[in-house]
């Protein structure tokens, strides 16, 4: 086991790593920007080392810094958390060039898992169903209508290089094909500095269910179950709940199986996410897959009483899986997450930075507050809106959606705007207490999600 890992990232997911690292009796570094400088993780952190300016490309997104401040620590890993560099693989190639470990998969697997298209070929080849569509990036528009042709409208055209709804469009009809297709490519160049694009078939009103693996360099691959990510808004997610209430055990071991099957396929080794579409008739296809811990990860861990940062910690040094003597898993209880964006749901979900003058968190029975926040602590312009994730959970989903409605209303934040009203919003709708949404909902039937 490793004596000192550095936590390359801010915020409430540092702070998840330092609280399983010291529990694993392992010493903590913290980076921070100038920006950060007050923050919980600094605090909590053994060591901390300010590794540049606000603006991400100078301090979180420098890789030069990040590895100087592990060199100069004496930190033997790095575990990067989720964004920033989490799916960088030269971070990853940088980390293994100077002898430090990365909690993560190797750089090879998120080379061939980053990239959209030939993440769908991979799959296809290693069985996994995927969507009618592209065999990869395709070449031009010429070639991206014809196959649009082939496999029928609506159609998706979606960017090769990146995610989280950016250099994504939808074509209804062949006359809207052309300028979807240069939006998507003009966006996708931007964002991601690739304009390659692929074209799937839409399915329509699906579900977004996603199946949670860890595997190990001692032969072990396991699954975590389900995790429901359907409540999203402009493909951003905003409540998790794990298990999926739109599966049986049958298609849960299923998809399951087809996952681990994947991992193998790969060669994959640490955490990471295959995300489905479960279409209405209760099949499903591959989308993509996140090769690092996910802001839902919490659920899992509450339906499987797995502990998914020390299960990365301990793959990445060597060791096996520590809950493989129980797999395969099935949910032991209900969650569900909500996340607490300083945004005003009310304005259209307008960013709201600024001094948090209260903080009063909700407890009892099945309440988890992850977060990095308190009273006095300030919500910067510079990064993602994230200030806290609400977990509750209870035996059943009933049970679950009454805790969570019991936290919302405990949970009192002031002096920014946050997005408690939109959550509370959702959880009084008639279709969400039923389980019966689908992945534009919010836009469909509440208005966006606003207020």
């Amino acid at each position: 086991m490793f004596d000192k890992i550095l936590i390359a990232n801010r915020g409430e997911v540092a702070v998840r790593v330092i609280r399983a690292a010291r529990e694993l009796g392992i010493s903590t570094v913290a980076v921070f920007s100038e920006a950060d400088r007050d923050s919980l993780p600094v605090q909590l952190a053994d060591e901390s080392v300010c590794i540049g300016p606000a603006p991400s490309t100078q301090s979180y997104l420098a890789i030069p810094n990040i590895i100087a401040a592990a060199a100069t620590t004496g930190a033997e890993a790095i575990h990067p958390g989720y964004g920033f560099l989490a799916e960088n693989a030269d971070f990853a190639r940088a980390c293994a060039d100077n002898d430090i470990v990365f909690i993560g998969p190797s750089p090879e697997s998120i080379d061939c898992m980053g990239d959209k298209s030939a993440a769908r070929e991979t799959m296809a080849a290693a069985g996994v169903p995927t969507v009618p569509g592209s065999d990869g990036a395709v070449s031009d528009a010429v070639e991206a209508a014809r196959i649009a042709d082939e496999v029928g409208y609506p159609v998706l055209i979606k960017a090769s290089g990146g995610g989280g709804g950016k250099g994504m469009r939808i074509a209804e009809t062949p006359a809207d094909f052309e300028p979807c297709y240069t939006a998507a490519r003009n966006e996708a160049a931007a964002a991601f500095g690739n304009d390659a694009l692929y074209i799937e078939k839409l399915i329509e009103r699906p579900r977004h269910v996603e199946i949670q693996v860890l595997a190990d360099d001692c032969g072990n691959a396991i699954h975590l179950c389900e995790r429901d990510c359907t409540i999203q808004r402009r493909h951003q997610k905003l409540i998790e709940e794990a298990p999926s209430p739109a599966i049986d055990e049958e298609t849960r071991q299923r998809m399951g199986e087809i996952a681990i099957q994947a991992v193998k396929k790969v060669g994959y080794r640490n955490a990471g996410t295959i995300e489905f579409l479960l279409d209405t008739d209760g099949s499903f296809y591959f989308m993509e897959m996140n090769t690092r811990v996910q802001v839902e990860h919490p659920v899992t861990e509450q339906i499987t009483g797995t502990d998914i940062i020390k299960e990365q910690i301990r793959i990445a040094a060597g060791l096996p899986i520590s809950c493989v003597d129980r797999a395969p898993f099935s949910p032991a209880a209900h969650a569900i997450e909500f996340r607490i964006n300083a945004e005003d749901p009310y304005t259209s979900f307008r960013p709201c930075p600024g001094q948090i003058t209260r903080f009063d968190l909700p407890g009892g029975p099945g309440v988890r507050v992850d977060t990095h926040m308190r009273a006095g602590s300030v919500v910067p312009p510079t990064y993602d809106s994230l200030i806290a994730k609400l977990i509750v959970w209870g035996e059943t989903r009933d049970e679950a959606l009454a805790r969570g409605r019991r936290a919302l209303d405990e949970f009192v934040i002031e002096g920014v705007a946050t997005t408690i009203p939109f959550h509370q919003q959702v959880l009084a709708n008639e279709a969400f207490k039923s389980g019966t949404v689908y992945t534009d909902f919010l836009e469909v039937e509440m208005n966006g999600g606003a207020l």
